[in-house]
């Protein structure tokens, strides 16, 4: 029997390394007519915040070489929606459901977190703490250690499960913010969000994106996803959930050698909704190919000498 469960943090331990992104696979109900759900390690639902929010004005995504820029400015009903009318319908997923929490201020990640700490069937959170703080003038909380600092401490102090905070790459040094972070009580991090691009039309000579600048996702960002794990893997001492381009098995193994605990998939479940399922497969057979009998074996082995 292969062993494929890893730990993420605080004790939560999934079924295997392979979880949706956070904006990709919406409250994963979208996807039950193409795959069983049940069979992946984690499903991070869409950002939720505070309040209901609009997200941007169209268009607000447009397709780039190797992957797509997005500028959708998390559209959600709320917290209050998501606990009401989604929690219900997702509750009985036997796999580990993570809601993606966003805000503006810290306050808003506060209550977020604190609402959704009384769910039983809810094992995590994931910081998105790329979001504008709009007492700081829009600065990201991520792009300094001060900011992504006190959004953790805060959230940590009213949330008792399992914190994952996911980190920005438009950073000079993401190892900064990492330990950062993990000095404020992350139980583990995911990485990278988006990086921040833009898209021009030509012939209107007008950007393609309303808010001129988006996030750019896919197979064209997976070398510096790859990197930057790589590096905060030997920086830090909580679990890594690596994203950015993965669309193979061979992709999701290359990011348990640079040092991730498990994966999460995001851009290419719009190409491939049972992609997954296929990487979850992949990663099995791989271990059958290589000898390994357990997923720990991977992680983190990567012989740079």
């Amino acid at each position: 029997m292969l062993q494929t469960q890893v730990n993420i943090g605080r004790g939560l331990t999934i079924k295997n390394p392979v979880m949706t992104a956070s904006g990709t696979f919406g409250y994963g109900t979208e996807y039950t007519d193409f795959i069983d759900l049940d069979r992946l390690g984690g499903i991070v639902v869409k950002g939720t915040t505070l309040h209901h929010r609009e997200g941007n004005p169209y268009p607000r995504m447009a397709e780039t070489p190797s992957g797509m820029l997005n500028a959708v400015g998390l559209q959600n009903k709320g917290v209050d929606y998501f606990i009401e009318h989604i929690y219900p319908t997702i509750s009985n997923y036997d796999t580990a459901v993570i809601v993606n929490v966003s805000g503006s201020q810290i306050e808003d990640y506060i209550t977020t977190a604190e609402l959704l700490n009384a769910l039983p069937h809810i094992p995590a959170i994931e910081l998105n703490i790329s979001c504008p703080n709009v007492k700081e003038g829009g600065m990201a909380f991520g792009v300094t250690c001060a900011g992504a600092s006190s959004v953790v401490r805060a959230v940590r102090a009213v949330y008792d499960k399992t914190l994952i905070v996911k980190l920005s790459p438009n950073v000079t040094d993401i190892t900064e913010i990492a330990r950062a972070v993990e000095a404020e009580g992350a139980d583990a991090i995911s990485m990278i969000n988006t990086l921040l691009g833009m898209a021009i039309d030509a012939e209107k000579r007008r950007p393609v994106l309303s808010t001129i600048t988006g996030g750019l996702s896919g197979p064209a960002v997976k070398p510096v996803a790859l990197r930057m794990v790589w590096q905060t893997a030997r920086v830090v001492n909580v679990p890594i959930i690596g994203m950015g381009g993965i669309a193979t098995a061979t992709d999701a193994i290359e990011f348990l050698l640079a040092g991730a605990t498990a994966i999460e998939v995001g851009t290419y479940n719009f190409v491939d909704p049972t992609a997954t399922i296929q990487i979850v497969e992949g990663i099995e057979n791989y271990m059958l190919r290589h000898g390994f009998s357990n997923i720990t074996e991977l992680i983190g082995t990567l012989n740079t000498k």
